[in-house]
């Protein structure tokens, strides 16, 4: 699943290109994504200037002056420019269309989203998507006091913790596992077992791991790029345990496990990795 930084990579794609262009055309060749395209979407938005193009956790804010589309590249999604004159390929559900530039939804599991929130409906966080979401780490309130505060009374494990995004948004499951790792933290340690200090070795890993994630475009996950259309290259410079299961620590030489939490597929050196 495109995760923060791969969401963050794509922003920092369209932004050089949106604000300040006319959308003359939104296309919707498949409206039944995660939930349905509003149908009227499309009118609402011909010959529109785009304003701004930002971020809220995992979604992309399309930002108009009578309001904000909201866009989510779900499991497997991507939103990348194509020449004007390329054909469609399947899965690609939904274009934008300027005098100069043109872009594709590429979503092959229809897990993503194209909603509107129109200005008049209050302010865009105030929306049932993002009105829970948690603090962006590389945010300033985002620190290792905060971090311990949130979780020093949970019986959950951890890593649930990070990925239920309510303390923080965009640590998702590879970079939940890579941060863990880096933090020496056992992935099924429960929350209020964290001590201060490890809560700052915590934060301090997910900022680094993240950063080394944007840095790198992102990772490249089944058929993940950017808005350039390129892959990303976290895995091929920086991932030490995620999807490695049996293969050597780098640390300790012990084998890398994999566990299941959640319904999601956890990776960490049961030796490096105390709880």
């Amino acid at each position: 699943m495109p995760e923060l930084p791969e969401v963050e990579t794509t922003r920092r794609g369209i932004a050089t290109i949106m604000p300040g262009r006319t959308l003359r055309q939104l296309l919707v060749h498949e409206s039944r994504l995660r939930w349905p395209i509003p149908p009227d979407l499309p009118a609402l938005l011909a010959n529109q200037v785009v304003l701004a193009c930002d971020r809220r956790g995992k979604y992309l804010l399309i930002q108009f002056s009578h309001g904000t589309q909201i866009v989510h590249l779900g499991m497997s999604g991507s939103l990348r420019r194509v020449p004007l004159d390329a054909p469609l390929r399947k899965h690609d559900h939904v274009e934008w269309i300027f005098d100069d530039a043109r872009f594709l939804l590429h979503d092959p599991r229809r897990f993503g989203a194209v909603l509107w929130h129109p200005a008049n409906a209050g302010p865009i966080d105030s929306h049932p998507l993002l009105a829970k979401l948690g603090v962006e780490p590389f945010d300033a309130a985002f620190t290792p006091a905060l971090l311990h505060a949130g979780v020093h009374t949970r019986q959950q494990s951890i890593k649930q913790l990070l990925l239920a995004g309510h303390l923080v948004v965009g640590v998702g499951n590879i970079y939940a596992s890579e941060s863990l790792y880096l933090a020496g933290i056992d992935p099924r340690t429960p929350g209020k077992r964290l001590s201060r200090p490890r809560c700052a070795r915590l934060h301090a890993a997910i900022l680094q791991t993240l950063s080394q994630a944007l840095e790198s475009g992102g990772s490249t996950l089944r058929d993940y790029v950017n808005a350039q259309g390129t892959p990303g290259a976290y895995f091929t410079l920086h991932a030490a345990v995620y999807e490695r299961a049996g293969q050597p620590c780098s640390h300790c030489g012990q084998a890398i496990r994999r566990i299941v939490q959640g319904q999601r597929a956890t990776y960490f050196c049961p030796h490096c990795q105390k709880r």
